[in-house]
């Protein structure tokens, strides 16, 4: 069993979107002249080039203003008109029944359901299975709640030109059967932003329901799809676990991650749990800012196919620059904000490269290694930035690359 220090040394936070100022000095010896540029912290999305939905502020205000404690202090789960405007909104859009009272609780940010839901479905000891490349805090709070984890690979290279996310369901399967009760995902995927197909959707939710596990999926960009690509909702398959999931949240496609936002629904009995837990930790969804809820899914007309479209355009110049640079492999990112580029062989690691990416080019990506140890020579982008400025900034990235090339 771990120690407190081992414990909390699994969570370190220095690759973590925002924490670039508590990033080390690199120390090696850097190749040539600084490269000059404005600054682009690709580990995080920018509000300034892309802002919220036109009237969130408002409602916010409109939080603030109402009498007393009303708004101040909800329910754990989160305002009783909230939690109607939302399961509507949501049952809608995910094409599933959601019962405001028993499924859906509101909570501070999508990380904040994550923390939930993984805390009210494991105890010390559980297998756990994530996915191989997947979201970094997934591995980081299942071993935080004592979990054993499960790798599962995706090999989303090799099933790029199958339309699928390339999930080894044969892998996932014999997880189940290997004791694992806990499968958690992200769908589109963080950090390759593929999209799992609805063969795979439907396949993971008949294996869990074969084997008895409980599905948390992570849905946040599903608003933001690509190239008129069909998505999948897994609470919306016929046959799916009596156990799952689904969080969700208006952070990243409609930039609202200052209020710190999310929901999760699905099975009344985990709601429950998470109600409990979050009690303990947070209290609630932040009172005021559940107001702003009011926005989402009600922008005005064009907003999410304007935003779609911005974002789109961006990949598609990002990617065809990579692409330009001879040995980075990239697959085209199907829905969200991200590309995970994979770089040619270099004379230096691809840890102490990031490293000199943020000191010598002014550009911070996140590291691969934080989505899988494996993944040593890729790493992170969001694109949800500035188009001049990321478009220099991965000609930095590029010029970088020449330099350090074996």
């Amino acid at each position: 069993m771990d120690t407190l220090l081992e414990k909390f040394a699994k969570l370190g936070c220095d690759n973590a979107p925002g924490q670039e100022g508590r990033q080390r000095a690199v120390p090696l010896e850097l190749r040539g002249e600084k490269l000059a540029g404005t600054p682009v912290d690709f580990s995080h999305g920018d509000v300034d080039a892309h802002p919220p939905i036109p009237g969130s502020l408002a409602d916010f205000v409109a939080g603030v203003d109402k009498v007393g404690g009303h708004q101040a202090y909800t329910q754990y789960r989160g305002g009783r008109e909230t939690r109607e405007d939302l399961a509507r909104k949501l049952s809608a859009f995910t094409g599933t029944a959601i019962d405001p009272d028993q499924e859906i609780i509101l909570t501070p940010g999508t990380q904040g359901a994550l923390f939930l839901a993984i805390g009210a479905n494991m105890v010390p000891g559980d297998k756990v299975a994530i996915v191989e490349p997947d979201y970094f805090a997934n591995r980081k709070l299942v071993e935080f709640f004592g979990g054993q984890l499960v790798p599962v690979r995706m090999d989303y290279f090799g099933a790029q030109d199958q339309g699928r996310a390339g999930l080894d369901l044969e892998e996932l399967e014999r997880a189940f059967q290997g004791g694992a009760k806990l499968f958690l995902f992200s769908n589109p995927n963080n950090p390759t932003g593929v999209i799992y197909s609805r063969e795979e959707i439907g396949t993971i939710a008949a294996l869990a329901r074969r084997y008895g596990a409980t599905l948390i999926v992570d849905e946040l960009y599903s608003r933001q799809v690509f190239d008129g690509r069909s998505y999948t909702h897994l609470c919306a398959q016929g046959e799916r676990p009596d156990n799952l999931i689904t969080i969700i949240g208006p952070s990243k496609t409609e930039s609202l991650s200052g209020y710190r936002l999310g929901v999760a629904f699905g099975s009344a009995p985990i709601i429950d749990r998470m109600e409990k837990l979050q009690a303990i930790v947070s209290l609630r969804a932040p009172g005021y800012c559940q107001a702003v809820f009011a926005s989402w899914f009600a922008e005005p007309e064009g907003w999410l196919r304007q935003r779609v479209a911005e974002h789109q355009a961006i990949r598609d110049e990002l990617l065809a620059r990579f692409r330009a640079c001879p040995g980075v492999a990239a697959r085209t990112t199907e829905a969200g904000s991200y590309l995970f580029p994979q770089l040619p062989p270099l004379a230096v690691s691809g840890g102490d490269f990031v490293k000199i990416l943020r000191v010598h080019a002014g550009v911070t990506v996140t590291p691969g290694t934080e989505f899988g140890p494996q993944f040593t020579s890729s790493f992170r982008i969001n694109f949800s930035q500035d188009r001049r400025a990321a478009l220099a900034a991965v000609d930095r990235i590029t010029t970088m690359i020449e330099r350090y090339r074996l």
